[in-house]
């Protein structure tokens, strides 16, 4: 058994009914809150105090039921059994209080106390439903609070009912329904081997376990074999003899048999005025109006492309002056540590290793505020499971599952976001193929961190169309994840698609400090990202850019170069300046990263990239945002020491053999190429070595074949 405290309590309940704004406004935890599946995957754990003791709170994944169908069931479930918590607070949605109770039903079952949290009482009461939460509770024979997790009505009276029962030291006691004439004698036969035998009731009641087995619980059964083999060929070959019964008599399963009566227990419960339905319940709701609109199988899909292209104009609009001022507080930094430090390798680490490289990511934080509001504007009001509703049927065409829209949205479908956590969301989908082509491919969106990088080439070569080219960019990683995924799925991982359910939660208006909140969490951990992992490796790749140098007698030449320009001469200036930045460039060229970009240059040539270009985004394996980092050191390494301080975008502006269609080439490259480390950490987690190993290769091939056409094709179509 895991280790845990003293007083704990588990929270539990569906998506989207609350639970971990509950969790939040209890523990006064700062953590993200979604409205879908696929953020809360693993258990978080927070602490609180009441009547002078201390409960330890662990906010569970959101999962339907603990019948273990998917990973977050599985988890919900496995720490219940295992770690037995002391008592269960669940939340239980009022505005969809029967689908709710199923959840509840499984969890009296199972025995533990249960308290239950009726959350959204204030949004069942706006849809004409009355709840009677004294009969409520003497029903279900448990304390019922009526609470408002977002405002925190009711959190007080909900702890004290958790602390009572706490304090009662509650024994298990499992909740007992009739399955039926057809089940009931063969779940009663399989209870009593079980309880005779003694067979895995160390964790689990004889009665529940018997359900798994008429269930076909795959981990119930699994360890059933492991416990005794022979008393558990018996259970199954009990439980198919029904199925098969079942099958001949009702054309129907045992689960779903079981299903069936455990609404029917939740519908006989509610009945005699627990629920009351007024006149409002037979109004259209407001979410549903906007749904008409919004999710339109015309204008819907249009509304999207322009809610997107919204997000775009509101951040580059908004973030260009605030971009501006950073760029020139970096460098003037740069221009005051350039004249102010003694010339030597700390000057050139200090103004091109730590000023350019990691100035040059942090400039754009500005702009990483506004896209990251933007969207959690969109998260927060419900709309973002509005678009995996719409794209779930693009999505089975291209052979993945709707599920998988909510993974590529995190990983910065819209952009912003992150791979990581796309890649985690992916644990949602049942399908291991869906589940694998959706790895592989969710790091084709433009994330967070490739969004510096992308707005850097952009304000250098598209300045006049900022959002237009971030719209394009967005539609290009959508429509190369879709093919590649379809590739993929039509070759090494055929197979059909599984059905797509999602809840589509109400509108909600977000609260200005959670959008804040939100904003800025996401921001920190660039900010804290740059001021580590990036700094880090801007100094290694600063070495590599400097080491070993110029040969002596290579620098003597230069030497005598400039010293035979006459002095005060009308041109001696530029000439000295031409020298300066011959020098410098030969300097780069051989140094470890410069031979390195060098050898790639015979490969990299077909896509227009230099051997800078190659250095920089070697280094962006690590992680995007050091492309910036690798090619401001790399240009300011590049040029001479009279070198004036600009920003790197007007620094490539000006550089003559850089074109917009080799920037478009080197962005179309960067957006499909090998996931940073970190991602590929995730996906050899979530799968295998294999299929980590494969993504960066796969990947990286994908993004030297597209980039490659897409700067031939623009050559022979005369734009280079």
């Amino acid at each position: 058994m895991a280790h845990r405290g003293a007083n704990l309590i588990a929270l539990a309940g569906n998506p989207n009914c609350g639970k971990t704004t509950l969790f939040n406004a209890i523990t006064g935890e700062r953590r993200h809150v979604g409205n879908y599946p696929g953020i809360t995957v693993e258990k978080k754990e927070g602490y609180c105090q009441v009547d002078g003791g201390q409960i330890q709170l662990v906010d569970l994944p959101g999962t339907y039921s603990l019948t273990a169908y998917s990973p977050e069931e599985l988890v919900a479930r496995n720490y219940l059994i295992q770690d037995r918590p002391d008592a269960v607070i669940n939340i239980v949605d009022s505005s969809n209080i029967e689908r709710n109770l199923y959840l509840t039903v499984q969890l009296l079952e199972l025995g533990i106390p249960v308290l239950i949290a009726l959350n959204m009482v204030d949004m069942a009461a706006a849809r004409g439903l009355e709840i009677n939460v004294e009969e409520l509770a003497r029903r279900l024979r448990l304390p019922v609070i009526p609470t408002v997790a977002r405002t925190g009505r009711g959190k007080e009276e909900l702890l004290e009912a958790a602390w009572r029962l706490v304090q009662k030291d509650a024994v298990w006691a499992p909740l007992y329904i009739s399955y039926g004439p057809d089940i009931d004698p063969v779940l009663n036969k399989m209870e009593a081997l079980i309880g005779s035998a003694g067979f895995l009731t160390d964790l689990l009641p004889a009665r529940w376990t018997a359900l798994k087995y008429l269930e076909t619980d795959g981990e119930v059964i699994r360890k059933g074999k492991e416990k005794d083999p022979a008393l558990s060929g018996k259970l199954e070959e009990l439980a198919e003899q029904v199925s098969q019964h079942l099958q001949k008599t009702l054309d129907s399963y045992p689960e779903a048999i079981i299903a069936d009566h455990r609404y029917g227990f939740i519908t006989a419960l509610l009945k005699g005025g627990v629920v009351k339905q007024s006149h409002k319940a037979d109004r259209l709701y407001l979410s549903d109006q906007l749904d008409r609109v919004l999710t339109n199988r015309f204008f819907g899909p249009l509304l999207m492309m322009l809610i997107i292209y919204a997000v775009y104009k509101f951040t580059f609009t908004y973030s260009k002056v605030p971009v501006g001022w950073l760029e020139a507080g970096f460098s003037e930094l740069g221009r005051l540590a350039d004249s102010s430090l003694p010339p030597g390798p700390f000057k050139s680490l200090i103004v091109s290793g730590v000023i350019d490289g990691v100035g040059g990511v942090l400039g754009f934080v500005p702009l990483i505020l506004f896209m990251f509001f933007a969207i959690a504007i969109l998260e927060d009001t419900g709309y973002l499971a509005r678009v995996a509703y719409m794209l779930d049927r693009v999505f089975r065409t291209f052979g993945l599952h709707g599920s998988s829209v909510m993974a590529y949205i995190i990983s910065g479908g819209i952009a912003g976001g992150c791979a990581v956590p796309g890649v985690l969301a992916a644990r949602t989908l049942r399908s291991p193929r869906e589940r694998i082509a959706t790895l592989i491919t969710a790091p084709f969106m433009n994330c967070g961190a490739k969004l510096p990088v992308f707005a850097m080439l952009i304000a250098a070569f598209f300045s006049a169309k900022e959002a237009q080219v971030m719209f394009l960019l967005t539609i290009l990683s959508w429509a190369a994840a879709l093919l590649i995924a379809k590739l993929i799925r039509s070759t090494i991982l055929r197979g059909p698609s599984t059905p797509f359910l999602l809840e589509l939660p109400p509108y909600r208006l977000p609260t200005f400090k959670g959008l804040l909140i939100h904003t800025w969490e996401r921001a920190w951990q660039y900010i804290r990202k740059a001021g580590t992992i990036i700094l880090a490796i801007s100094i290694i790749f600063w070495a590599l850019m400097s080491f070993p140098g110029l040969p002596e007698t290579d620098r003597k030449i230069y030497d005598e170069e400039r010293a035979s320009i006459p002095a005060g001469g009308p041109d001696s200036q530029a000439r000295l300046q031409v020298v300066d930045n011959e020098e410098a460039q030969a300097a780069l060229k051989n140094s470890i990263a410069g031979r390195i970009g060098s050898g790639l240059t015979l490969i990299t040539t077909v896509n227009g990239f230099d051997w800078r270009t190659n250095v920089a985004l070697v280094s962006g394996i690590a992680a995007k945002e050091i492309i910036i980092s690798t090619m401001g050191t790399a240009y300011s390494l590049g040029r001479s020491r009279r070198g004036e301080q600009i920003p790197l975008s007007r620094r490539l502006a000006a550089d003559s053999s850089w074109t917009p269609l080799k920037a478009f080439s080197l962005i179309i490259f960067i957006m499909l190429y090998a996931p940073c480390f970190a991602t590929i950490t995730c996906i050899i987690r979530e799968s295998s070595w294999k299929w980590g190993l494969f993504s960066m290769v796969f990947n990286t091939l994908t993004a030297f074949i597209v980039s490659a056409l897409v700067y031939r094709g623009g050559l022979w179509l005369g734009l280079g």
